[in-house]
């Protein structure tokens, strides 16, 4: 059997690689490397898959998410809510402006943020929500904006994981994941379900005033060239990397097809096992399975995750100790409750091989392997 890989980023390329190499000699051929017209398009393209009056490119995720809280006009200890179960960077750019983190607890089926939860955490310092769609599907967003709005807060979404998911309202109304909030972000890291070829970032608005301080603070604070408004920072996306993600966001709904099929697969061959827990679904949204990740009970996660290695089966750890236990936050993030789900989850996830190429047989081996452990 051939390698397997978490993600193929070398099979996807191949099908498309007469568009990618269009792109990217264009870009060389006009050398234009720095905003060139890749950018404006991929912008333009995006605006409208999103349905996002404005759309910030920048230079990675992590950039997006400290641009939309810069454009807040924080003070130094607001509190901004965030889940202790999530990647660093969601809490990391809260620390380095000074504010205040706020961790709470997920949501045990969807790993998500929960209305409940954040509403137990907010006071009178209380500035921002920052949900995560982890995995690949959208948090409880209707709840949480009825929330933000009861309470006066702003809403940043980290979209990172689930471009393309789309949530639907209790009036059946639908939004794309990350245009919902009052801010939108997200990566574009290459093993993201849109990823390009190194780093890269968007941010989503249909504010029109945000939209317009967000580009300027993504471009140095500037109004106009020399012409500063505001203290920013020096963020974008190259030229090259904004024509990869133009040629791969027509194919988004295509792969976000791929990886829901690659998970019913594991679904159906999985649920039979007791000591797994499958992904559960939030009804409300589509899941893009940015990762698909099973919960493995009994304390036999690392057991697994072993034996998997020794027959050739990469799998992954998301995330291994929960922000709150992280000696970076411990002086200067607030705690509500006891995380112990996250912690709970930190000791019991583990993510499986998914991606827009998987065959099959791939699977089968996987799923094979899964159950061998178990029979032991």
């Amino acid at each position: 059997m051939e390698k397997i890989h978490m993600v193929d980023l070398k099979g996807q390329y191949l099908k498309i690689k007469s568009e990618i190499d269009a792109e990217i000699k264009r870009c060389i051929d006009t050398t234009a490397f720095i905003n060139g017209p890749q950018v404006d398009e991929f912008k333009s393209g995006l605006s409208a898959y999103l349905d996002a009056k404005h759309i910030i490119t920048c230079a990675n995720g992590t950039d997006a998410l400290q641009l939309a809280l810069m454009a807040l006009e924080l003070s130094q200890g607001d509190e901004v809510i965030v889940p202790s179960f999530t990647y660093v960077a969601t809490t990391e750019v809260i620390a380095l402006l000074g504010l205040t983190p706020v961790m709470v607890d997920v949501d045990p089926d969807t790993f998500n943020i929960t209305a409940e939860l954040i509403k137990s955490a907010i006071t009178s310092k209380t500035k921002v929500i920052v949900p995560v769609h982890l995995f690949g599907q959208s948090a409880n967003m209707e709840e949480i904006m009825a929330i933000a709005k009861e309470y006066d807060l702003y809403v940043i979404e980290d979209n990172a994981q689930a471009i393309g998911a789309t949530y639907t309202f209790s009036d059946g109304t639908q939004q794309k994941a990350g245009t919902i909030g009052h801010i939108g972000c997200t990566s574009f890291f290459p093993s993201k379900n849109l990823g390009c070829y190194g780093d890269g970032g968007a941010i989503s608005t249909n504010n029109d005033e945000l939209g317009a301080k967000l580009q300027m603070m993504a471009n140095h604070g500037q109004e106009r060239k020399y012409v500063h408004k505001y203290i920013g920072i020096n963020s974008r996306l190259d030229t090259l990397q904004a024509g990869i993600l133009k040629v791969k966001l027509k194919y988004l709904d295509q792969y976000s097809a791929a990886r829901s099929a690659v998970a019913s697969y594991y679904d159906n061959s999985l649920a039979e096992i007791a000591e797994i827990q499958i992904p559960q679904r939030n009804p409300q949204s589509t899941h893009v399975f940015h990762q698909y990740t099973i919960l493995v009970k009994n304390n036999k996660r690392d057991d697994l995750k072993k034996f998997l290695e020794a027959k050739n089966i990469p799998s992954m750890i998301y995330y291994p100790i929960p922000l709150n236990q992280q000696a970076a936050f411990k002086m200067i993030s607030k705690v509500v409750g006891d995380l112990s789900v996250s912690s709970n989850l930190c000791a019991s996830v583990l993510s499986l091989p998914i991606h827009t190429e998987m065959e099959t047989k791939t699977q089968d081996y996987i799923i094979q392997t899964i159950k061998e452990f178990y029979a032991q």
